[in-house]
């Protein structure tokens, strides 16, 4: 009798506006956006947790790039020093090259004098 009115009764004897069959769908919706919204929210979760280990990942990797980066700057400069280094003895070998020469020249020279010398002082004595 109260149903063309809109009034209806509920499965615990209460009289409601809404027909029995719309309020149990509008329950079920309800529980199914309840279930939508809590996925969603763990979703979110899943996703900033992801994000935060993303950003961490490519902090640890900017970071070991710059090391990277670093120690071959390293190397190149270790191998400029060394070359450097290298020509600087390569100039010392030949200044003590041409300085052995001298030496060498110097040390043929006295000899040649030591001997002409002998040779005089060895003349004087036959003479006398």
């Amino acid at each position: 009798a109260l149903g063309p009115a809109g009034l209806h009764f509920d499965e615990l004897n209460k009289l409601r506006v809404l027909e029995p069959e719309a309020a149990a769908q509008t329950a079920e919706l309800r529980e199914q956006c309840r279930a939508f919204v809590d996925k969603t929210a763990e979703y979110q979760k899943m996703v900033g947790t992801l994000t935060e280990v993303v950003d961490q990942l490519a902090k640890t990797t900017e970071s070991e790039k710059m090391k990277a980066i670093g120690a071959r700057n390293l190397l190149k400069s270790i191998a400029k020093q060394r070359e450097a280094q290298e020509q600087q003895l390569q100039a010392l070998i030949a200044e003590k090259k041409m300085q052995l020469e001298r030496y060498r020249i110097e040390y043929e020279t006295l000899c040649k004098i030591e001997a002409d010398q002998n040779e005089f002082i060895d003349q004087f004595i036959f003479q006398k």
